[in-house]
């Protein structure tokens, strides 16, 4: 499971990281993309493009719907934050220079994500796709489960179970 930042520090550090990824490869992390990066970096879940949105006009009032989904296109681009399908969000990604996540543990109840990097699980289910005619659209897996702050908080005998059951 990745380590959140959870200080101003550790978060100054993933923006400056950011903003030499980006100039290594010929791009810009311009102000409203790195205040999208530092908004994701700071909250430690996956946000809702809207909640990103209003957060940002705070700061720039003439902030428009289009302008924060094109940072996020970009930052997604660029490796620095991940889209998560499960719960229609965006998190970012706190190990940007590190090995690719290939699967993405999603909290469905809150959002939180656990970053995994597991080269051979991966080949392994990219082989079994391909057994069907398939192949993966992403290099990124996401997986839905409950984290376990969810789980504690789950009434007992409300979960998901197929054991037993006839289909």
């Amino acid at each position: 499971m990745s380590d959140c930042p959870t200080d101003t520090h550790d978060i100054e550090a993933q923006l400056v990281l950011a903003d030499t990824l980006c100039a290594q490869r010929g791009k810009r992390l311009t102000p409203i993309r790195r205040k999208v990066l530092e908004l994701l970096l700071r909250h430690g879940r996956s946000i809702k493009a809207y909640e990103l949105l209003d957060a940002i006009k705070t700061e720039h009032q003439g902030a428009a719907p289009p302008t924060v989904y094109r940072a996020l296109d970009f930052l997604v681009e660029e490796g620095l934050i991940h889209r998560l399908d499960a719960v229609n969000a965006w998190s970012a990604c706190h190990d940007a220079a590190g090995a690719p996540h290939d699967l993405l543990v999603v909290c469905t109840l809150c959002g939180a994500v656990a970053e995994i990097s597991d080269p051979a699980m991966s080949r392994q289910l990219a082989e079994r796709v391909a057994k069907t005619g398939f192949a993966l659209a992403t290099h990124e897996t996401e997986i839905r489960a409950l984290c376990p702050d969810c789980q504690a908080r789950q009434p007992k005998g409300h979960g998901h179970d197929h054991s037993g059951h006839a289909h």
